[in-house]
């Protein structure tokens, strides 16, 4: 799920995963951020491979804010491992980027591909657009609100 800021994408996404949850799944939301220091803690204490099966053990993975910045070498090849891990098992993403502009985020050309082409060539794309939420959750004054309702295509 790839559109502007402020759109609804987390919204959406912890939306599905509730969904999912009452379905009798198990799920696992989080930041991409922070699932790639948690990696990268594994790493460095040893316990990378117990990691890595805690993220590719539930039903759905949420990774919120996939794409925000550059990757090093060794975030790209945990992402790599961990969706290859997941095949076959339900990955939500939501990023500010469309996925034509993830490659250039990849220091190696060869794991951008790869990885890249196993998220968007096995995947549904929802793209959302419109006004962000945010400045309507600004305090107003004499209380009056405004809604902007972005739309998902």
């Amino acid at each position: 799920m790839f559109g502007p800021v402020g759109v609804g994408k987390t919204h959406v996404a912890q939306a599905l995963g509730h969904l999912a949850i009452r379905l009798g799944a198990n799920v696992r939301f989080a930041k991409t951020s922070r699932i790639l220091a948690d990696l990268a803690g594994g790493h460095a204490d040893r316990t990378w491979d117990r990691r890595l099966r805690e993220l590719v053990r539930p039903d759905v993975l949420i990774l919120d804010d996939f794409a925000m910045r550059q990757l090093t070498a060794s975030q790209a090849d945990d992402l790599y491992e961990l969706v290859s891990e997941r095949q076959g098992r339900s990955l939500i993403l939501t990023s500010n980027r469309a996925p034509s502009d993830w490659y250039p985020l990849f220091p190696n050309p060869v794991v951008a591909e790869s990885l890249l082409d196993r998220l968007i060539n096995t995947s549904h794309q929802v793209i959302t657009n419109g006004p962000s939420y945010r400045p309507n959750k600004r305090p107003r004054a004499g209380g009056t609100e405004k809604t902007n309702k972005p739309s998902i295509k």
